[in-house]
């Protein structure tokens, strides 16, 4: 069996956006989709919420937000295998929990309550930062089309899962890759006494990026790949294509201790102000 498509839900509108983006995605995989939503019971310090007994308030509202969801799931996709887990604790944990055995996991822009805030909260940060395997932060409507999916491109290996993904994505939707590799001037580059010759240095920024595809069109032949080479910085480079595409890759170079640290700058940059999905990929 592949393995399965994971999504987190509130009930909320960004939710059923997710939902129905990871069930499309369930169906280009051929696999299942699981629908979790998180019941955090920690911040309510009595009995009436903290001692779950029949007719819980708190688990009833959770398991009529999984039951809509599935709904939503098999109207979307109705060939799909969907189930639904109501789990317990904080969202980001429940999620980064489920990372292990998951092709992806799925989540909205903006919640209401278990998966609250993803782009500009804490649950999306503290899970794209610490799961390491791809995290969608869903931000477009998914009957939205483009044809297209974007790629941060770097240097370093520790973007070729980024990059597997990517490719992977546009093979399965048939869509064009473009791949985006910026570079910025050195500060001191525009001085009339510098020996820097911006062209010189642009056709060198060229060629890196050049260098990072020729395995990865080997591999997939039948995508067809934009090299998009820009004098930029990153998240204003992918921000500006990301209007017209249906989905942004970026990987994290990101190494520090909390989550919104090692996404790293510019991967946090894109979740914040992309146009569309993004897909954090890290090693």
């Amino acid at each position: 069996m592949n393995p399965v498509v994971v999504v987190g839900t509130d009930g909320s509108a960004a939710a059923t956006a997710a939902v129905e983006w990871a069930a499309d995605d369930a169906a280009r995989l051929a696999a299942p989709l699981r629908i979790v939503h998180a019941v955090d019971r920690s911040p309510y310090e009595i009995a009436k919420f903290s001692n779950p007994g029949p007719g819980d308030a708190v688990a009833l509202s959770a398991e009529s937000v999984l039951a809509d969801a599935e709904v939503v799931a098999r109207k979307r996709q109705p060939d799909i295998d969907v189930t639904s887990e109501l789990l317990q604790g904080a969202a980001a944990a429940v999620l980064r929990g489920q990372v292990g055995n998951a092709a992806e996991v799925v989540i909205g822009g903006r919640g209401l309550g278990g998966f609250s805030g993803a782009v500009l909260g804490s649950v999306s940060t503290q899970v794209a930062g610490h799961a390491h395997g791809p995290v969608v932060v869903v931000r477009s409507d998914p009957d939205t089309a483009y044809g297209e999916i974007v790629v941060g491109l770097d240097d370093y290996h520790a973007g070729e899962p980024a990059l597997a993904y990517a490719f992977e994505q546009a093979m399965l939707r048939a869509s064009t890759l473009r791949a985006v590799y910026a570079w910025q001037p050195p500060a001191h580059a525009h001085i009339p006494e510098s020996a820097h010759d911006l062209d010189e240095i642009h056709a060198a920024q060229c060629k890196i990026a050049a260098g990072v595809l020729p395995g990865w069109r080997q591999q997939y032949p039948q995508v067809q790949v934009i090299e998009d080479v820009r004098r930029a910085h990153p998240v204003d480079a992918l921000a500006s294509v990301s209007a017209k595409a249906d989905l942004v890759v970026v990987g994290s170079q990101g190494r520090g201790a909390i989550g919104t640290v090692m996404l790293g700058s510019v991967t946090l940059g894109v979740l914040y102000h992309a146009r569309c999905s993004v897909a954090v990929v890290r090693p």
